[in-house]
């Protein structure tokens, strides 16, 4: 009689695991699960998502990233996916929706590959290949930007507005984007982080204005301090006007009231000089990080000084930035060259907040663009389409160079990967094909966005590309192939190295996974191998 083998338990109980095939399908398929997702949100004609979060909170937008982020996804394969579109995001602030696609799309040719017993490495092989061929042909075809070039600036703005909440008003707020970027340089350097952008419900997206300074949540800390300063000389203080509490604990016996008076008076002398270096400097306006106590802000508010407390650091960094005044963390080291200079400082109410405008700044190296909406909703859809444009034109100079939109670039990069392609001997041929296909995957998703037939307009860009017109890019509107460049649908270089890079690195490394292990404390979440996305 055949001896029973005993099956051999090596992990915990709750484990769970798929392998081989089922894995990678599992895998392939959460992730293209993620791309449909975002797919329709694609282009001029691409529809929004209401996400109503856990609290009722309602987001409106047609943002990949900020869908999955909403999303609050599970599925270990499908997070790989959305790092994909929060890289994009960090690295150009747009694209997220492209890149997403374009990995959920080589997922998905892989797929297929896979079915014909091709190994995964040979797909990784020629994934590969091509990604580093679209990176050539993407330095060759791309056209220098510079930052003189306003009309070019400004069409990239645009187009990164297109189809988003705020189209309506995409002219006013492309000129903000251009001419907040081009402030805030700073030796060939854009960094978009020094554009502070605050958001305000209760006027139309046209009312959106550009500040040449910062715009703070604060209000003056004293009724009797001036609601407006001309000329503003700015102390920016790290340090608390109050009486400092000491180290150690002490107790002070007083024997008759005369002793507590003369203690209350001394505390008072010693606020009354805090307030007084202030005035020595020369300061009429005051932003302290910390503190400022009753007592000081009455001997501010008799001296004219505005004053606001309690002000964020990043607020204090930009202030310095567009100030030109130095962050003081001893008061007794103020002195009048480290004062920053404003036209104007005033105190405005808005709706129910009150604002702080530090502005008139001269040369400021910080910005503030004040976003309004009818509602808090199109006032968060303008901000994040504002951001998505500043993004763009920061990158378009910082790389210096620009290629045109409307899936022309990516017929160009398909045309060429199956050139290439023909080049290549063995089973990566089918691999570097594959990945052709994959770039298709754009304009077919603009076609089907826009209500138009996906295998005509292909056809027509293709023999359009073939016929060397470059930037022949796809018309929404009327179905047509037209000169996407002329067209002004311009896009950086960056965002399609940046989404091309990602998008192959991220297929790759699914497709090396031929083992998931669901360990016992992950095994509540919902399990790989039902092919699920949690939200």
């Amino acid at each position: 009689m055949a001896k029973e083998i005993q099956p051999v338990i090596i992990m915990p109980e709750g484990t769970q695991r798929s392998t081989g095939k089922t894995a990678q399908g599992n895998n392939i398929m959460a992730a293209k699960l993620v791309a449909e997702t975002v797919r329709t949100t694609l282009g001029p004609k691409g529809m929004d998502k209401m996400i109503v979060d856990s609290f009722g909170d309602v987001t409106v937008t047609n943002d990949g990233v900020t869908i999955l982020e909403e999303m609050k996804i599970e599925h270990p394969a499908a997070k790989m996916v959305v790092e994909v579109a929060k890289t994009q995001e960090a690295e150009v602030g747009d694209g997220t929706t492209t890149a997403v696609i374009i990995a959920g799309e080589l997922l998905s040719q892989a797929e297929q590959l896979l079915e014909k017993n091709i190994h995964s490495t040979v797909i990784i092989k020629g994934y590969r290949l091509a990604t580093a061929q679209c990176l050539r042909k993407l330095e060759e075809i791309s056209q220098p930007i510079a930052a003189k070039d306003d009309q070019l600036l400004k069409k990239i703005a645009m187009t990164a507005m297109t189809g988003k909440g705020a189209e309506a008003a995409k002219e006013i707020l492309a000129a903000i984007a251009v001419k907040a970027v081009k402030r805030v340089g700073e030796d060939g350097n854009f960094n978009k982080d020094h554009i502070k952008i605050e958001k305000k419900s209760g006027a139309s997206v046209d009312h959106t204005e550009l500040v040449e300074g910062v715009v703070l949540e604060k209000e003056a800390v004293h009724p009797s301090m001036p609601q407006e300063v001309d000329n503003a000389k700015i102390a920016l203080l790290d340090c608390a006007i109050e009486i400092k509490n000491t180290e150690i604990d002490a107790k002070i016996q007083i024997t008759d009231p005369g002793q507590m008076q003369a203690f209350l008076d001394q505390e008072e002398q010693m606020l009354l000089k805090l307030v007084d270096t202030v005035t020595a400097s020369g300061a009429n306006v005051v932003f302290c990080q910390k503190g400022i106590d009753d007592v000081a802000q009455h001997y501010l508010a008799k001296r004219g000084i505005y004053a606001a407390r309690r002000v964020r650091q990043s607020d204090m960094e930009a202030l310095a930035r567009a100030t030109g005044g130095t962050i003081v963390t001893n008061l007794q080291d103020l002195t009048q060259s480290d004062l920053g200079k404003a036209g104007k400082v005033k105190e405005l109410k808005m709706g129910n907040d009150e604002l702080t405008y530090v502005m008139g700044c001269k040369n400021p190296k910080a910005v503030t663009i004040v976003v309004r909406g009818g509602t808090d909703h199109i006032a968060d859809e303008a901000k994040r389409a504002l951001t998505d444009a500043i993004g763009d034109v920061a990158a378009s100079l910082k790389s210096g160079a620009v290629v045109a939109g409307a899936g022309s670039t990516e017929t160009e990069l398909s045309r060429h990967i199956r050139k290439f392609a023909e080049s290549l001997g063995g089973r990566e041929q089918l691999a570097v094909e594959a990945f052709a296909t994959s770039l298709e995957v754009v304009p077919r998703t603009l076609a089907e966005n826009a209500g138009l037939d996906p295998i005509d307009v292909i056809t027509s860009l293709k023999s359009a590309h073939d016929l060397k017109q470059t930037w022949a890019g796809i018309d929404v509107s009327s179905g047509r192939t037209m000169d996407a460049w002329k067209q002004g649908i311009l896009e950086p270089v960056k965002i399609k190295t940046q989404a091309l890079s990602s998008a192959s690195e991220v297929a790759q490394m699914i497709l090396r996974i031929d083992d998931v292990i669901l360990s016992e404390k992950g095994a509540e979440a919902p399990a790989p191998d039902m092919g699920a996305m949690g939200m």
